[in-house]
């Protein structure tokens, strides 16, 4: 019998047979560490660093599935690095500009990472590394809420910087980016989850909500409402069940309310009123003038057609008050025409692929949902920050890759095996 054309890549295989039980349970846990991980970003090297260290070598150890669809995404890595890297050829003496080169070959190789390991055994290994990720989201909400509202000792020194909660992460816009793709997980699981859990994830996504309100982050606060409408639409069309529907027009409605009355407590408190005043403004002094934020994005631009080389990493501040602020910009800016051109092509070639996959019916179809707004939020933000060493953007884009590569060769019968195998 004529195998279909997909098959293939699961029936050479034989997934089920690539891992024995007790090795994999090991790799679920170490993808779940990985992601818990996340939540310490205070420090430098930082956990996540070593837990995806440790998982990759597990990983590597017990062979890792590469397939050619991951082709596109290696191949525009490699070459987005190797601009950086000729770029910063005659700065590497300097130790910074070092370790921002090799950050960056080292967040591309975990993006890779999660995208090849993701294809064996997909449902699970994304659900434990999902999981690490909320209980990082956890973590470092209930420190940035409690700190904010000295519940905590030494929170203005820990949690909080110029009076915004940072939980436990260095910048509080870094802290509120984080926290979208935990808070639309947890939306998810209140739109499709049994009634107990979905009570549990309302508890979690109001906790999100604070936690990104009070990082005062615009960035996150666009991203939080953005993706959140993303994700309800996205759900509310690619489902089946008219009860689904209906309860994703509560949830849309109720959220909407409770948000309202949210924040109108929160501004009842004279110092958040005075922070929220002063944030939502959109005449920042370093947003407006010639060298403000959107001034610089035009004088970058015209520089970078200037150099085609670019002029190395994290020099931008020596032409201009700042840094461009702008993830696009940077990466022509910091590897010249060709990290700029493969930057931006990556970007609009998972946003292409992703889109495609968001409407096919597997079982990890909603928190494909998820991850993809997330991605979303996070490709738009990125032209008003400098999001290229966010280690969540490259656990977004290496979960996206390796999720429209399993959707694209998904077979019902494998995936039972692999279950069957895993829970013997």
């Amino acid at each position: 019998m004529t195998m279909p054309a997909y098959a293939p890549a699961y029936a050479a295989a034989d997934p089920a047979a690539q891992f024995r039980p007790a090795a994999e349970r090991l790799r679920l846990l170490l993808l779940w560490l990985t992601g818990a991980a996340g939540a310490a970003a205070f420090i430098e090297p930082s956990p996540y660093e070593f837990a995806s260290m440790l998982a990759l070598l597990v990983f590597v150890v017990g062979g890792l599935t590469v397939r050619a669809a991951f082709m596109p995404l290696a191949v525009l890595l490699i070459l987005l690095n190797v601009g950086f890297s000729y770029s910063a050829s005659t700065l590497l003496n300097q130790q910074p500009i070092l370790i921002w080169v090799l950050t960056s070959w080292y967040l591309a190789v975990t993006a890779l990472f999660f995208a090849m390991a993701l294809t064996v055994n997909t449902e699970a290994r994304l659900n434990a590394l999902m999981r690490g990720c909320v209980i990082a989201g956890v973590i470092t909400s209930v420190a940035g809420v409690a700190g904010y509202f000295h519940l905590l000792p030494r929170s203005d020194d820990l949690f909080l910087l110029y009076g915004r909660a940072k939980g436990t992460f260095k910048d509080p816009n870094v802290f509120g980016a984080f926290l979208i793709l935990p808070a639309l997980l947890a939306l998810q699981q209140v739109i499709f989850g049994q009634a107990w859990r979905a009570i549990r994830n309302m508890v979690l996504f109001g906790l999100f909500s604070a936690a990104i309100l009070l990082s005062f982050s615009r960035g996150a606060w666009g991203q939080m409402a953005f993706t959140a409408l993303l994700t309800l639409g996205f759900s509310f069309i690619t489902t089946r069940s008219s009860n689904q529907r209906l309860r994703i027009v509560l949830i849309a409605g109720l959220g909407a309310v409770a948000i309202v009355l949210f924040l109108a407590a929160l501004l009842s408190i004279p110092a958040v009123a005075e922070l929220f005043k002063e944030r939502v403004s959109l005449e920042q002094s370093y947003d407006v003038g010639e060298t403000g934020r959107f001034g610089r994005h035009v004088l970058g631009a015209m520089l970078a057609l200037d150099t085609p080389f670019g002029i190395g990493p994290m020099q931008f501040h020596n032409y201009f008050p700042e840094d461009p602020h702008n993830t696009y910009l940077n990466a022509f800016m910091s590897g010249g025409w060709l990290s700029g051109v493969c930057a931006a092509t990556l970007v609009l070639l998972t946003l292409s692929f992703g889109f495609r996959a968001v409407f096919v019916t597997t079982p990890w179809q909603p928190t494909l949902i998820a991850v993809y707004s997330a991605y979303v939020g996070l490709a738009v933000e990125s032209a008003i920050i400098d999001t290229d060493h966010w280690r969540h953007s490259f656990l977004l884009l290496g979960v996206l890759w390796g999720l429209i590569a399993a959707t694209r060769t998904y077979d019902p019968s494998s995936q039972a095996l692999v279950r069957r195998r895993v829970a013997a």
